[in-house]
């Protein structure tokens, strides 16, 4: 697969809620997709910590990167979209830095799942998600 970090950053600076949570793409390999995003005073609850909804956000950004790969590197294939997702908050973060890496547990020829492991700048594992994702036929 040929991947072009910097076209596969161009076609998803489109996602412009994920951009506005301050997501980056930072690496991208067939095997591992890397997006990372800068803990603000905007990404914070009531209550001090890091939203969920932050958190989610970074997650699915780097699932969505992801599971498109395919259809962004040029395959004859048509667009993924999430079909469900399942995440889990493990830990809170005292980092100023997280880091969502997406691994794929299963590819088919529609149906795929990825598994992104949410962590923060001093190692620890805040967040695990999982999601399914469908990919469409071609328009």
């Amino acid at each position: 697969m040929n991947i072009d970090l910097d076209r596969i950053r161009e076609l998803f600076a489109a996602d412009r809620f994920a951009a506005g949570a301050g997501a980056v793409i930072v690496s991208v390999t067939e095997d591992l997709v890397q997006c990372e995003m800068a803990v603000t005073g905007n990404h914070r609850n009531a209550g001090g910590g890091v939203q969920g909804g932050a958190i989610f956000t970074l997650a699915d950004f780097a699932f969505g990167v992801h599971c498109n790969l395919d259809l962004v590197c040029g395959k004859d294939v048509g667009q993924t979209v999430g079909q469900s997702c399942a995440i889990s908050f493990l830990k809170n973060t005292r980092g100023t830095r997280l880091t969502a890496k997406s691994t794929c547990i299963s590819k088919g020829r529609r149906i795929s799942v990825f598994r992104v492991a949410v962590e923060d700048d001093l190692g620890v594992l805040i967040a695990e998600m999982h999601g399914n994702a469908f990919t469409k036929d071609k328009v």
